[in-house]
Formats: C-alpha cells, structure tokens, sequence
C-alpha cells in the first residue's frame, strides 16, 4: 500500500474507531461484535506501524476508549488504569515473551481470565470503601460510590486493612442475572441489551442506585493499584493478599515458560462455557513488580502484560422448523429450532429469528444448513444461509395469527407484525405482567410465577379479574401462607388509588409510555373524557403525533376495552385524576423539548425542575417549541430546533430564568 492510500485508510480506521468507541464505552450501545472491533484497531495498529510518520498523538491506538460522562462527578486516577495490548495468536503471545525475555530472561508469568465487563477503581481508608469510580479514560473516571455499594460481592469493609488501599476490579453481570434482565426486559417489551458486558455497564451507570441494585451485579478485583502500609513485591503475592482480605478473586496460577501458559489459556478457553461469568480472553502478567518497572509501558498499554482474545466460535447447524410467538403487544416474532450445536460450553438448539424483514433478506429456508454464533458469549445469533436444502422454499410468514386465529397486520412504518386481537391468548400473560408493573398498577407480589398460576387455574382471563381474587383463591395456589395470600389482596386493593395514569399505562396501548400517559391525564381529568376523544383532540397534546393520535382512538373505541374500562370502574377503580400542573410559575405556558446530556442534571431532574415552575416538556420538536434544552451530544431535535429558528437555551440559562 503506498503512501496516500495508507493515510486515506487510517484516517478511515480513525474514525469508525472512534464512533464505536462512543457506543461501546459511553452508551453501552455496541454495534459491532468485540471481534469485529479488535480487527479494525488491529488493522490501524499494523499500518501505523509500517508508516509512522502518519500516526497521530490523537489515534485511538493511544488512548483507552471511555470518557468521563457528565452525569458523574469525575475522579481523577492518581495510578493511571491503563488498557492491555491484544493477541489474537499464539506466536503474538510467543513474541510478546521473547520481547519481555529480552529484559528478564527468568521471568515468572501469571495467568487469569480476561473478565467482560465494567472495570472499576475501588478506595478504601482504614478498611472502609469510601469511593469508586469507573475507568473513563483511564486518568479521569466517574464517580460511581452509591452505585457500587448496591453490589453485594464488593467489601464495604475489610479487616486487618492497611490505612489507604485502591483496588481495581470488574464490575460484571452473571449470565443468570442477564438472562432474569433480558426476560423482564422482553416481557414489557423494552429494548434488551445485547450482552452481559452492556449490561452491567449500564446498570452499573444509572443515576438512581435503586436501578442498580435490582441488577443483581458482581465484581471480580484483580490488582492492587495503591496501597500503604502494606509491603508487596509480586502479582501473585498481591492476589492471594486480597483473597486474604475477603475480596472475590478468580483462580489464577504461575507459569515460568510461554508454552505452559498457551496451555493454560487454551484450557481457561474450553472451560469458559462453564463459567458463570463472562470472559472474552485471558491475560498474562509479569509476576515481579521490580520487572514492572524496568518494563515499563506505552501511551496506553504495559509492556508487562499481554491479553489473549478468544474468537467467536462459530458453527453450522440445521435450521428444523420456526415458530412463531406472540408478544404482549401482539407482535409476531419468529424463532428458529435447530439441531442441537455446542457454541462456548452450551448447547444451542434455539434462537430469534427477529422479524419477516430479517428472513427474508437472510433468504433463510426451512432445512438450510446455517452459520450461528453466541454474541457476547450468551446470545445465539444467525449469521447466515451456509447452503440452501434440497427444494428449499421461502418460509411463509402467517396470515393470521398462530394463538387465536385473527388476522394479522402489517404496519408498513415497521418491520413488526400484529396479532389484530386485543383478547388474544398468548397475549395474555405478557399484558398482565406489564399490567401489574411498577411503573403501571405496581401490585406488589403479582410476579409472572403467580400470575402463571393464576392463568393456568382459569382465575384470572383479563386484568379485571385480578381485582376479583379473593384470599382462599391464592392460598389454594401451590399452598400460599395466609399472610401472603393477605398481603397480596392488600396490594391488589391498593392499587385502586392510583392516578389515571397508571392505569392509561398499564393498559399496554400501542406507541403509549409512561410519559405519554402522564401528558393524556393532564389534558384530560377522566377516563371518560379520554374514550370520547378523538384523534385531533389527542394531537394538539404538546409531543403527540398523528400515529400516538390514532393509536389511542382506536384503542379506546374497541368494545373490549370500552367493556374493560366499565368493569374496572364497578370493581373500585378510583382512577384519579392527575394533580394539575403548577400555575402561575415562571415558566406557565412555556413548552420545552429536551436534548443531549446535561452538565450537572439529568434529563428526568430538569423536566421536574421545569414542571414545577408551570412548564410543560414535549419529546418532539415543532413551531409549539418555546425553548430547547440543549446538552452535549444534541442530535437531530436541536437540528430541527434550529432550522425552525427556535430558541435553544443551556442548562444555565435554564436556571438563570429561574432566578
């Protein structure tokens, strides 16, 4: 490759590397596989390797990706958290060897799993955890304290503790906890992440700790980077003293030659199916701190570390059959069966086909021999049609749905198709988990296996029903006590009281969240007023559209639901009205549209903050627009704002009007 063409490639590489870098450590929204990634940051590395002079201070090869968000007070690190260099093959860890050889021909090496998750900086003074924070660039990191106390396996105090001590270690998430998420997730129908590691990030960054504590994360802590009044002089001697300390450390053992330490990787490898947590390598570390030093590092990686990268196992298989499930919603959702495959230590016969769009332009047919993989080491995916079977035919999605017989249909705005019927069976169960949720009627103890119990007995057939149980119908489920059973109808009554909102949201309408019903109650005080609305009576609503619009008027001028709403009120729903909004504030009248990350709020905090003042907030930008609050970040509405020649204002402009 000549000269202009590497410098057109870097500049390339440069900057997809630096948007994945954007969604892989400040979002938590990868896009691309950590395979995938590692090749691109690979390519760069061998071309600026081979024309120096085109590398830049700025390259991504010389930073640790993260940054540190704005919704965290930042810590700066007083012991740098550097990234490690990847291997992808054997001979790189050979040549990373005689490399370290070169300064220390006896060397001894450690060997430990490469941990998929969050890493994180942990102080403690006189055994007590005072702070942690996350990586962020690996100098300046959020402070994620309140966060990480909701983490059980993490040490809040340790005994026998010299006076200072900072730990670094793996905020992680157990495939047992994803998949609990992913279900919950999946029931109420709300975007999953893709893989453990996003997972536990973003619970792990959630401003309200509550959050995060209900995400059940681990840690794992791997080194020592500071510590007084303690003398050590090797990794492993440092590893067993935190064992010591009461801290969870993963095994890890001592190798003096490259080849036993191939084999220790290639043996953590074959295990790692089961294991309860993730890992996406493994890493091997000088064990003598002197050496360290001598070894030293570059702008981002030690020169006394090396992390091995497993691949993605990939695998053929037989696609047998597709069936189809139905969501709460309706929607119809494809899911493939195949012959049973081995893919990181689990076998895998099952996996989401995604939707009519993603057969079709896989061209995948009934019998084909097809790639699969597990993303993030948990979930199978389809690749791809390896070969097609013998008289191969296009799968036919159905025309009615598979539960109830209605007919289905086809928005053509989305990829989803619908079950029609808003009494459908299958439908049932996922309406009533979102039905009791917190965020809707929040019926404390009606998790999905009571409600599972209660459908399969006939007690319950529609929300309406719940209302109808009585104490002996739950104590005569698999032997409920009778203060549970109490307790149950306790909660089933208080939920009588909720607003309106509550109720507008747990009835799961189509295009309607949380927000969205808050902003239908303040604009109409009952329910009756909502049924005989129409849809130009829903769309002046500030953030409504034409499809929130039509959503809602079809829902509502259903004779199920006219019948649903009738039986409710009989059976002492109070549905009261929302409190009206503040009159007479500074902001009365004045409609605001929020964007982007905020300096030192966050979006929910400043919609309170202007709600409070007689304002009201819209998620979409129009000519009804009095301000747009605009963060860092702002994205397509502050474009919009802009091009309509809106007032865009900042946070502390914000705040300045209020004063």
């Amino acid at each position: 490759m000549d000269i202009i063409s590497a410098q057109s490639r870097i500049k390339e590489l440069t900057k997809q590397l630096e948007y994945h870098n954007n969604l892989y450590y400040n979002r938590d929204e990868p896009e691309i596989s950590d395979f995938e990634y590692d090749r691109l940051m690979r390519e760069l590395e061998n071309l600026e390797d081979e024309f120096p002079s085109l590398k830049s201070p700025l390259s991504p090869t010389n930073k640790v990706g993260g940054n540190a968000g704005e919704k965290f007070s930042p810590v700066t690190h007083e012991v740098p958290m550097e990234s490690l260099h990847d291997s992808f093959s054997h001979s790189e860890l050979r040549d990373f060897d005689v490399r370290v050889r070169e300064i220390a021909p006896n060397v001894k090496y450690v060997v430990e799993p490469k941990f998929d998750g969050l890493s994180v900086s942990c102080e403690y003074e006189n055994g007590v955890f005072v702070r942690g924070s996350t990586r962020g660039d690996g100098t300046v990191g959020e402070d994620v304290t309140d966060n990480l106390m909701t983490v059980k396996s993490l040490p809040k105090r340790i005994p026998d503790a010299p006076p200072y001590l900072e730990v670094r270690g793996e905020v992680y998430m157990s495939f047992k906890s994803f998949e609990e998420l992913t279900k919950r997730q999946e029931e109420r129908e709300e975007k999953t992440f893709k893989n453990p590691r996003n997972a536990a990030a973003g619970s792990l960054r959630q401003k309200d700790a509550k959050i995060t504590a209900e995400r059940s994360l681990d840690i794992f802590v791997f080194n020592i980077q500071q510590a007084r009044g303690v003398t050590l002089t090797s990794h492993l001697q440092s590893l067993n003293y935190l064992t010591k300390l009461g801290f969870n450390t993963a095994f890890y053992n001592e190798f003096d030659n490259i080849e036993d330490v191939i084999t220790e990787i290639e043996r953590i490898g074959n295990q790692r199916g089961e294991f309860d947590f993730p890992i996406d390598g493994a890493v091997v570390k000088v064990d003598d701190f002197s050496t360290r030093q001598i070894l030293g590092s570059t702008a981002k990686y030690p020169k006394w570390a090396e992390a091995y990268k497993y691949p993605p196992e990939e695998k053929t298989t037989k696609l047998l059959s597709i069936e189809i499930n139905v969501g709460r919603t309706g929607i119809l959702t494809p899911v493939g069966n195949f012959e049973p495959v081995t893919l990181a230590g689990t076998t895998v016969s099952r996996a989401t086909l995604h939707n009519k769009d993603f057969i079709e332009e896989k061209g995948i047919c009934i019998g084909d021999t097809v790639i699969i993989r597990k993303a993030g080491e948990i979930i199978p995916e389809v690749l791809s049609v390896k070969e097609h079977s013998q008289n191969a035919e296009p799968f036919a999605f159905p025309t009615v749905c598979p539960s109830c017989g209605s007919p289905v249909s086809n928005d053509e705005n989305e990829a989803a198709i619908r079950c029609t019927n808003t009494d459908c069976p299958a439908q049932l169960m996922r309406h009533l988990i979102h039905f009791v949720s917190r965020d809707a009627m929040d019926i404390d103890g009606l998790g999905p296996a009571v409600l599972e119990q209660l459908v399969a007995n006939n007690l319950v057939k529609s929300p309406a029903d719940l209302y109808r149980l009585k104490p002996e119908d739950i104590i005569a489920l698999d032997r409920k006590a009778e203060k549970s059973a109490a307790n149950l109808i306790s909660a089933v009554e208080k939920s009588k009281e909720n607003e309106l909102y509550r109720l507008i949201f747990a009835l799961g309408i189509r295009n309607i969240g949380l927000k969205a019903a808050k902003l239908i109650c303040e604009n109409f005080k009952t329910v009756d007023d909502i049924i005989n609305a129409s849809s130009d009576d829903f769309e002046v609503i500030d953030g409504f559209g034409s499809i929130m619009a039509q959503s809602l008027q079809k829902y509502f001028s259903l004779d199920g639901t006219k019948q649903l709403i009738s039986e409710l009120k009989s059976l002492g729903l109070k549905m009261k009205p929302s409190p009206q909004r503040a009159n007479g504030g500074v902001f009365e009248g004045k409609t605001f549209v929020l964007t982007g990350t905020l300096p030192t709020m966050t979006r929910s905090e400043a919609s309170k903050l202007i709600e409070q003042n007689g304002g009201k907030t819209s998620s979409s930008v129009s000519k009804k627009t009095s301000y747009v609050l605009a963060g860092e970040d702002a994205g397509s509405k502050l474009t919009k704002a802009q091009s309509l020649g809106l007032t865009v204002i900042s946070e502390d402009e914000l705040l300045s009007m209020l004063k």
